[in-house]
């Protein structure tokens, strides 16, 4: 079994992510045709890791993390997560070298002042990614974003640092991505699911299959709602929470803004 789901993704990707996984070096595993392709396989062989019997009641995941998320409830099968996984990370690569551009994360200022001030940056500045209460990722050209960090400062953020990505993801600096993406996502099967999933682009649950084709789509050039989708889960009934992937950065998100949200540990 090992050997036919190696082989399998040595024919989607076309080289032995495995072995560079295990015997690559760090600069290796920076590379976002790699990255992304290896967080993808960590999480999914996490949750096979709780077993056939597990029936997650809804699902969700930050940004890549949506992929194996649709894995984990039966929308895609792993292969073509896999493939879609290894065309978005491709797709983005591409994007970023037609167009330069960064992200930062901003500390400690509310919602509203961080998208008040985006709005005013001269050139494309957006606010990215909605982590947790009081922690938001900027996204946008590289002198914008420079531009709107002081603002921020300025205007009491505690933190505003320009993060060492290679690009301006989850912003309209990624259309083109977003196109090749929805190509692919359109050549896709895509079944119906266990469970509902919370999509990064409406932070609420959506099971129909067109719906969830639809805000996929629109990831790469959308904002990350994942406060709003941790607060919709919990809203909705979540009580617990088991985080498959590399770390434990999502428990900590949910922990910010549930103190009751009880954390599973998955026991490989």
């Amino acid at each position: 079994m090992k050997e036919k789901i190696k082989q399998i993704e040595n024919e989607i990707l076309g080289f032995d992510i495995t072995k560079t996984m295990f015997e690559g070096s760090a600069e290796d595993l920076k590379q976002t045709q790699i990255t992304q392709p290896a967080i993808f396989l960590h999480s999914v062989a996490m949750a096979k890791a709780l077993g056939s019997d597990f029936k997650p009641q809804m699902v969700a995941g930050h940004s890549l993390g949506e992929f194996s998320a649709l894995v984990a409830n039966g929308v895609l099968e792993f292969e073509d997560g896999l493939r879609l996984v290894h065309q978005r990370a491709l797709a983005m690569q591409d994007a970023c070298d037609k167009t330069a551009g960064t992200m930062a994360a901003v500390l400690g200022l509310a919602d509203h002042l961080v998208e008040e001030i985006c709005e005013n940056t001269p050139g494309v500045v957006v606010a990215a990614n909605y982590n947790c209460p009081g922690q938001i990722v900027i996204s946008g050209t590289n002198s914008g974003v420079k531009l709107a960090c002081e603002k921020l400062k300025e205007a009491g953020a505690r933190r505003a640092v320009i993060l060492p990505v290679g690009g301006a993801f989850h912003s309209p600096l990624m259309e083109s991505a977003r196109i090749e993406l929805e190509n692919a996502i359109e050549s896709t099967k895509f079944l119906n699911g266990i469970c509902p999933i919370y999509q990064n682009v409406t932070a609420s649950e959506v099971n129909d299959i067109s719906n969830i084709k639809e805000n996929l789509k629109l990831q790469l050039t959308s904002s990350v709602l994942w406060t709003q989708t941790m607060e919709r889960m919990i809203s909705d009934g979540l009580k617990s929470v088991i985080e498959v992937g590399p770390g434990k950065v999502l428990q900590g998100l949910f922990k910010k803004v549930s103190k009751e949200i009880y954390i599973e540990e998955v026991k490989l």
